[in-house]
């Protein structure tokens, strides 16, 4: 086994045929069960998607900035939560994908003395993810960690096949990059950030993301040093929290460099397989020196069978 880095997110670097269904054993689950309060209805737009800011990652395929309409669509405020995603598994008995392999990949500042102690293995490319036997959403630093003081941070350790299993009981679906890229801008018009230009307007911290010398000191000055609750910092102008930083979100679509000049100018989708589904947003883990992805043009992407203690997701319902 040989995890390979996905921008300050890991792979398991391979991939498994493992049905997306796999685990469910009930119906799925009413849309108005999933706090349907949670969604903000985002009218039909059209939008400029994309940077060509020098500060980007060109090799992601963030360009060039082009204009894309998107369909009206209602999306939540929030990512979903240890709590919510609780209730999923408690009620289809789903088992996740860092379940079935038996690990998961945890920050290694956030393992105990414990944990890292027990670790046999660690990606070559990202020396500070470990790879922690017996991780996975309920206890998202190994065995000895737990989520009961955390119900209200985003659910971590899902992997995309993890996340439409979610969608398929709760009604729902990811968001296309394009949807999540016209929520998270909030309105604005080719801005960096959900909030603008200024990554600490008037000195405040807007998201939570990596502060001081990653990966071997973090200040936490914005509060976190892992996951932040998914109501925390202000919401951006629809009312969407936490588009930038906290956790990597997934995306429906496979991932390409070649985004902006395959999919169309109406509804863009890469349908396209290439072994890596895209994801959005950054994590608490990013950084300028190293992982500058809490742009709201940045884009990565990683296998669907891979599951970190930095990735998370939330949904989309059509507006119908």
């Amino acid at each position: 086994m040989e995890p390979i880095k996905s921008c300050c997110a890991a792979s398991r670097g391979q991939s498994l045929s493992i049905e997306t269904k796999r685990g469910l054993h009930t119906s799925k689950r009413s849309h108005d069960a999933v706090f349907r309060d949670h969604f903000v209805l985002l009218e039909s737009g059209g939008f400029e998607m994309g940077t060509d800011a020098a500060d980007g990652f060109p090799a992601d395929g963030e360009g060039p900035v082009r204009k894309v309409w998107v369909d009206a669509f209602r999306i939540s405020r929030y990512a979903v939560t240890n709590e919510e995603f609780r209730m999923f598994i408690e009620e289809t008995g789903y088992v996740t994908e860092a379940e079935r392999f038996g690990w998961s990949f945890v920050f290694h500042l956030l393992a105990s003395q414990e944990t890292r102690e027990k670790v046999v293995d660690v990606p070559q490319q990202a020396p500070w993810w470990l790879v922690v036997q017996g991780a996975f959403w309920a206890k998202p630093e190994g065995p000895d960690s737990s989520i009961e003081e955390r119900m209200n941070h985003p659910v971590v350790h899902v992997s995309w096949h993890d996340a439409s299993a979610y969608c398929e009981w709760a009604g729902a679906r990811l968001p296309t990059e394009a949807e999540w890229e016209y929520a998270a801008r909030g309105g604005l018009a080719r801005k960096t950030y959900p909030w603008g230009d200024l990554l600490k307007p008037d000195g405040v911290h807007m998201c939570n993301i990596w502060q001081g010398k990653f990966p071997i000191k973090n200040n936490a000055s914005d509060g976190y040093e892992g996951t932040a609750p998914v109501d925390a910092y202000e919401p951006n102008g629809y009312g969407l929290y936490n588009m930038s930083g906290n956790v990597w979100e997934w995306c429906a679509d496979w991932f390409s460099s070649d985004y902006h000049k395959l999919t169309p100018a109406h509804n863009p989708l890469f349908i396209k397989p290439t072994e890596k589904r895209s994801m959005r947003g950054g994590s608490y883990l990013c950084h300028r020196s190293y992982c500058n992805r809490y742009r709201v043009a940045a884009r990565s992407g990683n296998t669907p069978d891979s599951s970190t203690g930095n990735m998370g997701f939330r949904v989309v319902l059509n507006k119908s």
